[in-house]
């Protein structure tokens, strides 16, 4: 009888080393899986200013700008001014996208209202950007600081200040959760416009590495996270967009999002339980499409949900 646990210990001894170099290997698998979604995918703007403007003419001048990010890293965008004093909307794009899958919606937007229109690219996106990654949001929130304050020190032809004390966010997933983060920290964003809002930045590197991989394998999860924080060395936040939105008290909200952003649906549904006050709070989660489309939107559809955000962006911030 004796004999049984001998074999028993032999055969773990002997599968252990094994075991460990295949849980090794497969956990600097993932790392490297890792590393390759903070490096977004990167392709040609849809748009750019100048392009744009020998369709319309030389009337919108949209220049190109650059600012210092909190952490002294370099940050660049396209500025629209507005009307003396009058508020700023700074639009934030989803991951793997840039600034220009927003530039129809801003433009429309400044022509509607007269508000100056800021696009930022989020750090890791656009053609060659300053910051080569990503921080799924751990950053990002304080780069949107960043670009606030940027909008403050702007100047009017006269001299005077170019934005007024109000300040609109809209955001898209990645987007949205920077934004989300900004205003727990920034008063002056009295409006916010947020379209498929992932439950918290695991969300999305679980999706990422998902789509990056192809397939789905329960432990994915779980061994993503741990390889993120590993690999980001302590310094990935994993916050929960309902922990920052129960913090905040004065921004109105409006929570976009439809069918084809899949599980972001429901994270944007249940969101909308966790600001401190549902009378803010407008919720429109069965749209046709959601800002993911938006580039490609033709028709009714895609002048539908352009005209709800600028109602909702004029409305509010004036």
């Amino acid at each position: 009888m004796a004999s049984r646990p001998r074999l028993g210990k032999k055969l773990i001894k002997s599968l252990l080393p094994i075991l460990l170099v295949v849980t090794a290997s497969l956990f600097l698998a993932l790392v490297f899986i890792i590393r390759g979604i903070t490096r977004p995918p990167r392709r040609a703007y849809l748009v750019t200013p100048k392009a744009f403007s020998q369709i319309s003419g030389p009337a919108l001048k949209v220049t190109d700008q650059t600012w210092r990010n909190r952490d002294d890293t370099p940050a660049r965008g396209w500025l629209l001014r507005g009307a003396e004093g009058a508020p700023a909307v700074v639009l934030l794009h989803h991951y793997g996208a840039d600034r220009s899958w927003l530039f129809n919606l801003g433009v429309k937007i400044n022509e509607a209202t007269n508000f100056t229109i800021l696009w930022p690219d989020l750090r890791g996106h656009g053609l060659v950007p300053p910051v080569q990654w990503t921080s799924f949001g751990t950053l990002e929130g304080d780069d949107v600081l960043a670009a606030l304050d940027f909008l403050r020190a702007q100047k009017s032809e006269n001299g005077n200040r170019l934005v007024g004390g109000q300040v609109g966010l809209f955001g898209v997933e990645l987007g949205a959760f920077a934004a989300l983060r900004a205003t727990a920290q920034d008063q002056s964003v009295s409006v916010l416009a947020l379209d498929s809002v992932p439950r918290n930045p695991d969300e999305l590197v679980h999706t990422t590495v998902t789509n990056d991989l192809g397939v789905r394998v329960p432990l994915l999860p779980a061994l993503a996270s741990l390889a993120t924080y590993i690999y980001f060395l302590g310094r990935y936040e994993n916050t929960p967009v309902c922990q920052i939105a129960a913090s905040l008290s004065t921004p109105r909200v409006l929570l976009l999002s439809g069918p084809d952003a899949g599980a972001l649906r429901d994270s944007t549904i249940d969101l909308a339980r966790c600001f401190k006050n549902p009378a803010t709070v407008e919720v429109k989660t069965d749209l046709p499409l959601t800002a993911f489309k938006l580039p490609s939107a033709t028709g009714e559809d895609g002048e539908r949900y352009d005209r709800q955000v600028i109602e909702f962006m004029d409305k509010n911030l004036r």
